[in-house]
């Protein structure tokens, strides 16, 4: 799954990885190292700009919400419980399916946060001594320090309670694509841990190399089945992962001290 990333890339830097043709310098959002559902975050989509003359879509970076909210929602109450989408089922689950056929974006981010329980941890939840065990989070990033590129989904929902001129009669909140963890060794592996993904969690944030971006980001593109190949789990050994301090875990905690590499988990034997 994905219920946590870092985020700290400017826009400057982005637009010129994903080759951005238009973004707001009011919609800039400062560096996030402990992103959150219901948080607002950078999104890239290709979508024709607003009242222009031309219906050419645009290359645009976008702050949108996290937590998917349907079109056809109520209200937006599910949101925070709708930040994944599952890479098997996106396409024939109804919050999701009218998103992966029109609307797809990329989520950029450093790297995503992940839980692991410690060995002795679980020895004592076993044993019923300890309902919440701690656990030691791990930071999984390109191995290469290139930008983690996010499969995402993007809706708007239109606040029913709200008149049409005020600014936030309008809700655009997006999701995040899974799919299964990689079972193949780590490019770089911890010196005591994990070496593979799935030995960290089942499921990982589904990531886009550059060879798919425009085709992912193609409006043009609501096929299906087409869009189906596009979530083929990217080429194994480009992910890398380390044990970074448990102050993560909590929200309220934001800093780029939150990356920094541990010599060793905090949280006893993992394995």
């Amino acid at each position: 799954m994905c219920g946590r990333y870092a985020s700290s890339r400017r826009p400057e830097d982005l637009a010129g990885v994903f080759e951005i043709e238009k973004w707001e310098p009011e919609e800039t959002l400062e560096p996030d190292y402990n992103v959150a559902p219901t948080k607002e975050v950078y999104a890239v989509l290709d979508r024709p700009l607003k009242d222009a003359e031309s219906p050419r879509p645009v290359r645009q970076l976008r702050k949108l919400k996290w937590g998917l909210v349907p079109s056809w929602a109520k209200t937006p109450e599910g949101g925070a419980r709708m930040i994944n989408a599952r890479a098997e089922t996106v396409h024939e689950k109804p919050s999701y399916r009218r998103a992966f056929a029109a609307r797809r974006c990329i989520l950029p981010a450093d790297g995503y946060y992940e839980w692991v329980t410690g060995k002795d941890e679980r020895e004592l939840e076993v044993e019923g001594k300890k309902k919440r065990p701690r656990k030691q989070p791990y930071f999984v990033l390109p191995a290469d320090g290139s930008v983690f590129a996010m499969a995402g989904l993007y809706e708007f929902w239109r606040d029913p309670t709200l008149p049409d001129d005020h600014p936030q009669a309008w809700w655009v909140t997006c999701s995040v694509i899974t799919t299964d963890a990689e079972r193949t060794p780590l490019a770089v592996a911890p010196a005591e841990g994990p070496h593979s993904l799935a030995e960290i969690h089942p499921r990982m944030p589904l990531m886009l190399t550059p060879d798919r971006w425009d085709a992912w980001l193609d409006p043009s593109r609501t096929d299906p089945d087409d869009l189906r190949e596009l979530l083929a789990p990217p080429p194994p050994g480009l992910m890398r992962a380390y044990p970074v301090a448990t102050a993560v875990s909590n929200v309220r905690n934001n800093g780029p001290e939150l990356l920094k590499e541990l010599e060793a988990p905090e949280v006893g034997t993992l394995f």
